[in-house]
């Protein structure tokens, strides 16, 4: 486990595919994702590197029902019951009443599906987890002076950021990548490549200064602007 401050309240966790993040309000966490199943020791390491216990946890935002950020929501929730959120079009992955539907992979994509199949992670299941609370996109959640809900359909159906606009933070779930050997660039392993596409405009055009990614380095610093540059 890594763990990176990109502000005194903001934490990317390192995990063993991906990260999580975490956002502080005094004693109080929020948990945006939380890795493939099994993450939950390396998140509570975090969590304890921060001075706080495990209760702290107050609530978990899942971006999306794919295995590498909803994959220990139930583990995490078991913890002291922080409410799990999910939207509600993914809400059904995350509860295990059915399977995430497949993406459409791209000629640029294949070599990089191909790695992440080889490391198993298409192939594990999500412990079913209770959704309880269901997004809809356009709810203010209590942390981080008003986090805003935005839906944004296409890498999943159920797809969601989270905007902090008075801290200028955004969390893009799988929507927005940051790579090193390609920088900035929507995300990929997409069902709706299109839509997915207008949905990253979208957040490009919130202007956001940080965007936290669930793949590669978040983008600390005029992230608003290296999101548009990547598109033209």
């Amino acid at each position: 486990m890594e763990i990176t401050e990109l502000l005194p309240c903001l934490h990317q966790v390192g995990l063993e595919f991906g990260q999580a993040y975490l956002w502080r309000d005094g004693d109080e966490l929020t948990l945006v994702d939380t890795g493939i199943p099994g993450s939950g020791d390396l998140i509570a390491a975090a969590v304890a590197s921060l001075g706080l216990p495990r209760s702290a946890v107050r609530r978990i935002v899942i971006t999306h029902g794919h295995e590498d950020h909803a994959g220990s929501a139930a583990e995490i929730r078991a913890w002291d019951g922080a409410p799990v959120h999910v939207h509600v079009a993914d809400a059904p992955v995350v509860r295990g009443e059915r399977g995430r539907e497949e993406p459409v992979i791209t000629e640029f994509e294949r070599p990089y599906w191909d790695r992440v199949t080889e490391l198993g992670i298409t192939a594990m299941t999500i412990p079913p987890s209770t959704v309880d609370v269901e997004l809809a996109g356009g709810e203010e959640l209590p942390f981080g002076d008003g986090a805003r809900v935005l839906s944004i359909p296409g890498h999943t159906a159920g797809s969601v950021a989270i905007h902090l606009p008075r801290h200028g933070v955004l969390f893009a779930g799988d929507t927005v990548a940051c790579l090193p050997e390609t920088g900035v660039i929507p995300g990929a392993f997409n069902v709706d490549a299109a839509t997915m596409l207008q949905s990253y405009r979208m957040l490009a055009d919130l202007d956001p200064d940080i965007v936290c990614v669930g793949h590669g380095s978040s983008v600390v610093g005029g992230a608003g602007a290296a999101m548009r540059a990547a598109i033209g």
